[in-house]
């Protein structure tokens, strides 16, 4: 047999192998159904596209979030146990311990949508209604402070209007024009002779330790050993028994973040879902002007209830055993150092 010949054959050979392929199948799937195809474009851009029709208020909200979320994100989204918190930490992302969270990381209202309609609730994912992830979606909201009316309703008509705090920290990657990434070579000689270490674990306070353990490293921070106990001085000074502990403080403002997602202080702070804490340690219950308490709380401080640091250990322990009816949603806290240290912390804000 020729050369040519045998290419004519092979030619042949392969067109009809490609016919054969065409016309046969293999019988692995099928055409996916209209409703197949449904159930998976269920995604959400930030220009609204893919939000059903609904709505839902903060108030309704509160509520499906109380039931459905807060077992994992805490009663006002600060997060339970180690699972993330979803309000706070507005400002914090330039600094050394940043929380990212919707109001300070987040860039679009429509991840927010997009991830509690498909992924939540934890174990039961989908099984919220477009009017419930409405209702989560504007209580998220109203808890960071991107609206401020309990009353506020967000609907598929009004949901483009929504803007989230940090939206313009997200860009394309243009790092090859942008001025900030300009270019390098990458070096793979003449490097540093040495590593330096910029951070240590126990400045993040990724570890949890006792009160004992604190006092250590608060020791150790400040190059102070601990040896054996001195002679006593034969008159000891006097103890002002109303002297601020500023470490217990300082420890206290860290453990705060739990609580600032609902109570504010400092000079410009507001009532949000609870009420403004300046001054609160030894200050009648239900005090504050303008904020609208609940029944029982309202008695409580006409019965002349005083908030002193016992009562407010009690109460932080836990609330609803404390007082029946309170509309503070916080389970309580059970390890009673963090619960000294939030007061100490109070303490300092007058």
């Amino acid at each position: 047999m020729s050369k040519s010949l045998k290419l004519l054959l092979t030619a042949a050979t392969v067109a009809g192998l490609g016919a054969v392929a065409q016309a046969q199948t293999y019988g692995l799937g099928r055409e996916a159904l209209p409703e197949e195809v449904a159930a998976w474009d269920i995604d959400v851009r930030p220009d609204g596209l893919g939000l059903p029709e609904g709505s839902g208020s903060v108030l309704e909200g509160e509520d499906i979030f109380l039931e459905r979320c807060a077992s994992c994100h805490g009663g006002f989204a600060e997060g339970a146990g180690r699972w993330p918190p979803l309000a706070g930490g507005q400002g914090s992302l330039s600094s050394d311990d940043p929380l990212k969270t919707i109001g300070s990381y987040w860039p679009y209202l429509s991840t927010v949508w997009d991830y509690v309609h498909r992924a939540m609730p934890f174990g039961d994912a989908q099984s919220l209604e477009p009017d419930e992830v409405y209702a989560i979606t504007a209580f998220l909201l109203y808890m960071n402070d991107v609206v401020l009316d309990d009353q506020f309703v967000l609907s598929n008509e009004n949901f483009t209007d929504i803007h989230l705090p940090n939206e313009d920290g997200f860009f394309m990657d243009d790092r090859e024009e942008s001025p900030l990434f300009p270019p390098h070579d990458v070096c793979m000689t003449n490097c540093a002779d040495s590593v330096e270490i910029v951070m240590r674990a126990n400045i993040l306070d990724v570890t949890p330790e006792d009160a004992a353990a604190r006092e250590a490293r608060a020791a150790v921070a400040a190059g102070t050993e601990t040896a054996a106990a001195e002679e006593p001085a034969t008159q000891e000074p006097a103890v002002d028994e109303n002297a601020i502990d500023m470490e217990l403080a300082a420890e206290g403002e860290r453990l705060f973040r739990q609580c600032a997602a609902c109570h504010q202080v400092g000079e410009d702070a507001r009532n949000r879902v609870g009420p403004i804490l300046n001054g609160v340690v030894g200050r009648h219950a239900g005090a504050v002007d303008g904020f609208r308490y609940s029944g029982p709380m309202t008695d409580a401080g006409d019965s002349g209830l005083i908030w002193t640091p016992e009562e407010i250990d009690a109460f932080l322990e836990n609330p609803r055993a404390y007082m029946n009816g309170t509309r503070m949603t916080y389970r309580g806290l059970d390890d009673a150092d963090d619960r000294a240290a939030i007061i100490e912390y109070l303490r300092t804000q007058e």
